[in-house]
């Protein structure tokens, strides 16, 4: 049989598509377009393990039938490079950021050039590339230089908003702003001074600065968001994590609220992906309405959904974090209450939320005035209750809530129900359960009637108003780091100001340490001679991670414009994303972001469209297959899976690299480690045999497979081919290399098809077998439907089957394995493209037609039919589909078979069933 060397073709062709860039995407207005992209990676030190390049794969897939089918596509791949990990190294090492980021991208590169990916690498972008965050900058810019307008729904450049402020003042005007932002006449704006007027201005603009309780990790020196922290410890690294206010710059993403959440309906994303969205932005409709307090200029902001419990109210409780409390706060009060808020920054969010078992808070001291009552309520701290979700205040309603009710009876605080009726009655013991209440004009009507009803008297009374609250905080746009996108903006007297467009990009300086300095300041504190102007610096803090990632599908269309971000004609031919691949984690973060900055950038013009892509899909895990060896207990034995029990062991992860088959190779273990050089073993069959479990691909448990190692082995083709022949992409599925070794026999099967047994390349002109014809043909519509699907291992399971079939047929038309190569060659392009040459073609498979199926193959031409000589089957014979029944008679009476069982007598009759049997009766 004819080699299938596969290493020699995979460089061969990998070679060949860089030469003559094969997968370069330009602008072509003849050809519809396909824009395929994967998340791009964050390049770590590790390099990409076997579980990485799952989605990698599905894409490239998809990219290169969309090809085959027609379309021009888009199919680029870049690196989130702007990060804490290089940031880390750096620290421990004095190494700059830089230096590690390069050489691990150079790894990942070369590791994803090895797999055969269609990547157009011309097109490639790395965030932390001057030339690529020069535009994420600009786009920083253009949103501290705008406003959201709520009546229009869209964002204006702030010099439209400051025409309404000299015309008019700020009354009339429905905006996005500050909940703290005054009211002012056009005199009152005239007469402003231009500081004054600045600051106001930032209370309108989309990336703003303001005093922001924040997630500080002290470890870390920096600003954490919340998915960056798990249960009050950082994520990368495990530091404690504490809540601190701090002036941060932030992005006023809660103006866009309403426009997410409505753009969900319009696009092809999993469900649970997009219900996740749906609840971190948390729509409520309800009232605001306002308890007024002993403390004359604090007034207590409660958002409810259900003011017509407002009776049942009997405490108010606030969040720890709460900026008035101190005023709230009665001498008495005062250490209990430092002490509790004290506690309470040390717990995260998602503990305190979750947390429905502990019962705590504490008195202030201070009472709130009942708004429709006018009875005193007590106000108390409780860590239930989060600054950053609606107005970090409850009105506490014991008798209709379960987490309040709790609370009310730990500390026993009044109970009050609410019944039909304006009667008031009191209860034997008011403390416990206390008095049974409603109001007149609340009387007989149902819930919502009752709600409308209560807002409506509230906004008469002065002391309320209906509406629409969103869970969704203001995104931090800042961290107080080194290795990230420096702020286009300066401080003169103390206001922010951006940056000249002919200024940009503002690189990073270089310092002598990654670390903040002895007065606290970030990083960038340590740069000498860096500021832009005499009086002036700049700001200290460098964007967040996800500052790039917003926008990145954007630049691929057009990478090295120095001039825009994308050029115009670009954007409106690839418009956006119509296949992005990566995982659900980034629900509520870059995928949140990146919709909201497509919107800011549909709302002036620069793009042509609102959401950034059409179709997402979320890559299940390949979750590693861990190995284990069995130690005597108190010895350097290791006995054999099998006999385990024979023996007090403890079990041992072993590296899965010199396990094969679940077979320990007991040389190379002895020399994994020094503890091990002089192991013995108790074997079974002259074997080792290792346990085996599927757990996390992860260093820890020495079961992080290399795609390197496998390519080496198998090649790149086997590798894409078993990873989508493991399981439904959406799906986790355990990695396991003992079944790596059928799919690498089907590549081989494939081969040979095209090879006579003196190792020629052989196909024939001649015209093929019917059930060749059948099978290929079936398999051609398996692809086309599957792959639109993204149901990929299934086709792998078709490609095998069909394999075997022309092998059994011994197929070798021309006709036929054309098609098979063509429809195989997505997802193993290195065998594709190399057969493809060997057939005589001068171009790569690229340019071919992927084949049309035609449903009449599948029909059977003949069927056989089961003879019966007296209800006993004595022979099969096979007849065409349209012979008619006569004719069916004649052959089955003239056969010698028949002849023998019917013993020369004449049948009483002769039953016929069309496709079914045929029965003979004498």
């Amino acid at each position: 049989m004819a080699e299938y060397n596969f290493s020699d073709i995979e460089k061969k062709w990998q070679a060949y598509w860089a030469e003559n860039k094969t997968f370069e995407a330009k602008v072509d207005q003849s050809k519809p377009k396909f824009y395929a992209l994967d998340m791009f990676p964050y390049p770590s030190g590790a390099g990409l393990h076997v579980g990485h390049p799952l989605g990698y794969i599905a894409s490239d897939i998809v990219a290169r039938f969309k090809r085959i089918k027609g379309f021009n596509v888009l199919h680029p791949m870049g690196f989130d490079a702007f990060g804490l990990p290089a940031e880390q190294y750096a620290i421990q090492t004095g190494q700059h950021p830089a230096i590690t980021t390069r050489e691990n991208i150079d790894k990942y590169k070369k590791q994803l050039k090895n797999i055969g990916f269609s990547f157009d690498w011309d097109k490639e972008v790395q965030t932390c590339d001057p030339g690529f965050y020069k535009w994420t900058q600009w786009i920083t810019i253009q949103l501290y230089n705008s406003w959201y307008n709520k009546e229009q729904e869209t964002a204006s450049p702030i010099d439209t908003l400051i025409d309404i402020f000299q015309k008019e003042g700020n009354q009339q005007i429905d905006a996005a702003c500050d909940e703290d932002t005054p009211t002012f006449s056009a005199e009152d704006w005239a007469s402003f001074t231009a500081a004054r007027q600045q600051e106001l201005l930032l209370k309108y603009r989309l990336c703003y600065l303001s005093e922001t309780t924040v997630n500080w990790c002290p470890a870390l020196g920096t600003v954490l968001s919340n998915d960056e922290v798990k249960e009050g410890f950082s994520e990368r690294g495990g530091h404690p994590v504490v809540k601190k206010n701090m002036a941060q710059w932030s992005m006023r993403i809660t103006a866009y609220a309403h426009r997410l959440l409505q753009g969900l309906d319009n696009i092809d994303w999993p469900e649970p992906l997009k219900e996740m969205q749906r609840n971190w932005i948390g729509k409520s409709i309800g009232a605001e309405l306002d308890f007024s307090t002993e403390v004359e200029d604090v007034t207590i902001k409660v958002f409810t959904t259900r003011i017509d419990t407002i009776f049942g109210v009997t405490f108010i409780v606030l969040a720890p974090e709460t900026e008035f409390l101190s005023k709230l706060t009665t001498p008495g009060q005062q250490q209990e209450v430092d002490d509790y808020v004290e506690t309470a920054k040390n717990r995260s969010e998602r503990d305190r939320m979750s947390d429905v078992k502990t019962i705590s808070g504490v008195f202030t001291g201070s009472y709130a005035i009942h708004p429709f009552s006018g009875e005193k309520i007590p106000i108390w701290i409780a860590d239930y209750v989060l600054a950053g979700y609606g107005t970090g205040a409850v009105m506490a309603v014991p008798s209709g809530d379960a987490r309040d009710h709790a609370f009310a009876r730990h500390f026993d605080l009044p109970i009050v129900k609410i019944i039909e009726g304006t009667q008031v009655e009191e209860a034997a013991d008011p403390t416990k359960e206390g008095k049974m209440m409603n109001s007149g004009f609340l009387n007989g009507l149902e819930a919502m009637d009752a709600i409308d009803k209560a807002i409506e008297v509230a906004e008469e009374k002065g002391i309320g108003k209906g509406k629409v609250n969103y869970r969704m905080r203001d995104a931090i746009f800042a961290r107080q780091r080194y290795w990230g996108e420096p702020m286009p903006i300066y401080f003169k007297e103390g206001l922010p100001y951006p940056l000249p467009l002919d200024e940009l990009p503002l690189e990073l300086p270089e310092i002598d340490a990654y670390k903040p300095t002895e007065d606290g300041e970030p990083p960038l504190g340590r740069a000498a001679d860096w500021t832009p102007r005499e009086g002036s610096h700049y700001e200290l803090s460098t964007m967040p991670g996800w500052a790039g990632s917003s926008w990145y599908f954007f630049r691929y269309m057009d990478a090295h414009n120095n001039d825009a971000f994308v050029a115009k004609e670009a954007q409106e031919y690839w418009e956006n994303v119509d296949l992005y691949i990566g995982g659900s984690e980034h629900a509520t973060g870059h995928l949140l972001y990146s919709r909201f900055w497509t919107k800011f950038l549909y709302d002036l013009g620069y793009v042509n469209v609102e959401e950034p892509f059409k179709k997402l899909v979320n890559q299940g895990m390949i979750q590693g297959r861990s190995n284990f060896v069995y130690r005597v207990k108190g010895t350097n034995r290791f006995v054999s899976k099998n006999l385990k029990d024979q023996y007090e062991t403890s079990s041992m992860h072993v590296d899965v690299n010199i396990v094969e088959n679940d077979i320990l190779d007991i040389e190379k273990f002895k020399s994994w480690r020094p503890d091990l050089k002089d192991a013995e073993f108790i074997l079974e069959d002259g074997k080792y045999l290792c346990g085996a479990e599927v757990e996390k691909m992860s260093k820890r448990y020495y079961n992080v497979v290399n795609p390197d190692d496998i390519i080496d082995k198998y090649g790149a083709d086997t590798l894409r081919l078993y990873e989508m022949f493991l399981g439904p992409l959406e799906q986790f599925k355990p990695w396991n290399t003992n079944g790596i070794d059928g799919v690498f026999k089907f590549l081989r099967k494939f081969w040979n098809l095209f090879h006579d047994e003196r190792n020629n390349f052989a196909v024939s002109d001649k015209a093929p077998d019917p059930a060749a014809l059948k099978i290929i043909h079936q398999t051609i519509k398996k692809a086309e439907e599957d792959i639109e699907k993204l149901s990929f291992n299934t086709t792998v399971s078709s490609f095998m089957i069909c394999a075997n079939e022309l092998t059994r047929l011994k197929c070798n038309s021309r006709e036929v394995l054309e098609s098979f190569v063509i429809i195989l060659s997505p997802y193993a392009p290195h065998i594709a493209e190399e057969i493809w040459s060997k057939l005589g073609y001068k171009e790569s498979i690229l340019t071919a037609t992927f084949p049309s199926y035609d449903e009449s193959y599948f029909k059977e031409a003949t069927y056989e039919y089961p003879i019966s000589v007296n209800g006993k089957m004595r022979a099969k014979m096979s007849f065409a589909l349209d012979m008619p029944s006569e004719d069916i008679e004649k052959q089955v009476l003239a056969s010698e078979v028949i002849q023998r069982w019917v013993d020369g007598k004449t049948p009483k009759k002769v039953i016929i069933v069309p496709k079914k049997i045929v029965n003979i009766v004498v």
